[in-house]
């Protein structure tokens, strides 16, 4: 019998259901149903995965699904239970990666950022999928050797005496702005490489070719406007881009030391700091 089939007969039964959500008048009193979306998809997700902890269910974030924290891992569920989603969720008009910024709440220490990826497995004791079925996520490699990528398209910053780090990003990412703003405070040496992870090719070549590109950078993540910038070569952004995508850098920020090793995401000026300071260079 599969856990579908033991479920509570309320779940399938239409006249069920409409009982369960009707407005019951005893007396001349009105009793509405006090069941919540997310009292609901509790029960069913006992039925359904009874060996994760779910400590949270949030139906209210994305219409039409909850969202689901067990432990520090999150994914989705739609409202009748029935189908698990695991990935990100991105709202295209705030331009805010939602899982990006859970994740960050459940655990501050987690690598996220626009390459954020949900660590959406519910406990593996329930196998709703096997790892077989559950889709490849391309990881981003621990070290990349940066010796071919052109000079042109990176945007120099920072301390000209301090380590190097090279970082790269979108300026429509938020987790971006919070590293450049910590990357300040660290008074290194930032080679910055923008790359369009958000679609936001537009914005990068009107940085790159502001008269000012540090300026312009800083303006950029401020959300300040950034005037007229006349065109340009930009060749050396859509070689930033073809680096991006051949290494598997599926979002931003990305962080290089001087010596190849590779933070994905954003974490604290003091976790920063730590990882850059373990460059040779």
């Amino acid at each position: 019998m599969s856990a579908t089939d033991s479920a509570p007969k309320w779940h399938r039964s239409k006249g069920a259901i409409a009982v369960a959500f009707a407005v019951s008048v005893i007396g001349g009193v009105a009793f509405a149903t006090d069941r919540s979306p997310e009292t609901s998809t509790i029960e069913r997700l006992k039925t359904r995965l009874p060996k994760t902890q779910v400590s949270k269910v949030d139906c209210k974030v994305v219409d039409g699904l909850c969202e689901v924290t067990a432990g520090n891992n999150l994914f989705y569920v739609d409202r009748s239970g029935r189908y698990l989603v695991i990935g990100r969720v991105y709202d295209m008009e705030t331009r805010q990666d939602l899982t990006a910024t859970r994740l960050l709440e459940i655990n501050p220490d987690t690598l996220v950022g626009g390459a954020a990826k949900a660590n959406a497995a519910p406990d593996r004791g329930d196998a709703p999928l096997t790892s077989a079925d559950r889709p490849a996520v391309p990881t981003t490699p621990k070290h990349l050797s940066l010796a071919g990528l052109p000079k042109d398209g990176a945007i120099v910053w920072g301390n000209p005496q301090g380590k190097t780090v090279t970082v790269f990003s979108d300026f429509e990412c938020g987790y971006c702005k919070a590293l450049s703003n910590a990357l300040v405070s660290l008074n290194v040496r930032v080679v910055e490489r923008p790359i369009s992870a958000l679609n936001t090719r537009a914005l990068s070549n009107q940085v790159y070719c502001a008269k000012d590109r540090v300026k312009a950078l800083h303006s950029a993540y401020a959300r300040e406007p950034l005037g007229t910038s006349a065109s340009c070569n930009t060749s050396g952004l859509d070689a930033n881009e073809r680096f991006a995508k051949a290494n598997g850098l599926q979002g931003t920020p990305v962080l290089v030391r001087g010596d190849g090793a590779v933070m994905e995401g954003f974490r604290s000026a003091e976790l920063t700091a730590a990882f850059i300071a373990g460059s040779k260079s």
